[in-house]
């Protein structure tokens, strides 16, 4: 059967020959955007986004689409509840673009700090201030709160610590693997820092996480960076906090940022001389995209060699299964048509099934989930079998 492929963001070619060594129809269009993907993508079974937005009328109207594939780490560009409804596999490349978002984020920090883009637009414009300029505070000994601290809020954390500043933690589960201190409330973080950096998804806990109780436990002239998600500020507040408490504000995304590679733009921001706006390109250099290109052809190869998805984010963390079954059984066939005949004979919904060869081919162990009880007498014609070495059913 012949494979089609859709990559709809910019990919790089070494890459694209890789995917095209597998013997799959791959189209390359890096200019598609969420409206031209309904079209585009109906008849792919594959399809590989990095920004791109794949809507609801896209996934309902491809007829073949089995994975879609985030060539980077959050899938908030992704309707996956739509694709939840098609059964279509939804995976992301999950640390593989982290060190170039932590260089960007140490990037904006220092250019704060010594606002190096109003020294270059002045220079741009025959204008010399070295008296202006020459007021930065330095980073050294400051201290800074890395807000979210995943694999890119550990990577700007040795970035950090490596210049000297004193660094803390908040995240949403237990920091392991950097020496960072932790705080279990963000009002006894916030107002600490000097410096605050954001590295969170969008999640129902985090949208507008930063709103005008947050900016309020932040002390005057605080440098915040977000390389995040532009949904976790609430940016009518910030607006505000940097109005009242002069707080210097950097952004590699804002709310309703322009969709396309290049064009025009206009923001309530371009005026405010506290914000530094970068064009949404932390994950943006050649060393990300070939390890996240990499993990992608990663996962299509291994999808395709064993039928397994690698970072399958749509799966469910939990059923509605309240019992399992195993059965050892022998690897002929007919054994597991014969239990799932009786299953079936008994109305029980099977939400999980997993069926395991042992080395040499011999034997198999099959594990189920299942929502309702499976009885005695069931469970005796199962045994009954001669080619079931075993039956156990427990509650879970």
């Amino acid at each position: 059967m012949n494979i089609k492929v859709l990559i709809a963001d910019k990919f790089p070619e070494k890459y694209i020959e890789e995917l095209k060594s597998f013997e799959l129809d791959v189209e390359y269009n890096s200019k598609l955007g969420e409206t031209d993907l309904p079209e585009a993508a109906k008849d792919q079974d594959i399809l590989i986004v990095r920004s791109t937005k794949v809507n609801a009328d896209t996934i309902n109207t491809a007829n073949k689409l089995n994975l879609i594939i985030r060539a980077g780490a959050g899938v908030n560009n992704i309707d996956v509840p739509a694709a939840n409804k098609r059964g279509i596999y939804v995976a992301n490349c999950p640390g593989k673009n982290s060190v170039a978002v932590a260089e960007l984020t140490i990037g904006l920090m220092i250019a704060l700090d010594r606002r190096i883009p109003d020294n270059v637009i002045d220079f741009k414009n025959s204008k010399w201030n070295k008296a202006e300029y020459s007021k930065a505070e330095g980073l050294k000994g400051k201290t800074l709160g890395i807000i979210g601290v995943g694999s890119i809020g550990r990577e700007v954390a040795h970035r950090a610590i490596a210049m000297g500043m004193n660094v803390y933690g908040k995240d949403i589960s237990r920091i392991e693997g950097v020496q960072i201190k932790d705080f279990s409330e963000m009002d006894l973080l916030l107002p600490l820092c000097d410096v605050i950096t954001i590295h969170l998804p969008a999640t129902p806990e985090t949208i507008q996480l930063f709103n005008k109780k947050m900016f309020g436990y932040m002390k005057p002239n605080t440098l915040l960076v977000n390389t995040s998600r532009p949904a976790v500020i609430d940016e009518d507040a910030m607006l505000e906090a940097i109005k009242e408490k002069n707080i210097r504000v950097a952004l590699d995304v804002f709310n309703d940022e322009p969709e396309g590679k290049t064009g025009t733009v206009r923001s309530k921001f371009q005026d405010n001389p506290n914000i530094y706006v970068t064009h949404h390109i932390g994950a943006s250099t050649n060393q990300a995209q070939n390890s996240v290109a990499e993990e992608t052809v990663n996962i299509i190869k291994h999808y395709l060699h064993s039928g397994i998805i690698q970072h399958w984010v749509n799966r469910a963390k939990m059923t509605g299964a309240h019992y399992q079954l195993v059965v050892k059984h022998y690897d002929k066939a007919g054994v597991l048509a014969s239990i799932l005949d009786i299953i079936k004979n008994g109305n029980i919904n099977i939400e999980e099934i997993e069926n395991a060869i042992f080395e040499g081919g011999v034997a198999a162990c099959c594990t189920m989930k299942l929502m309702s009880p499976v009885s005695s007498a069931m469970l005796k014609q199962m045994s009954e079998n001669p080619d079931v070495i075993s039956v156990s059913h427990v509650s879970i």
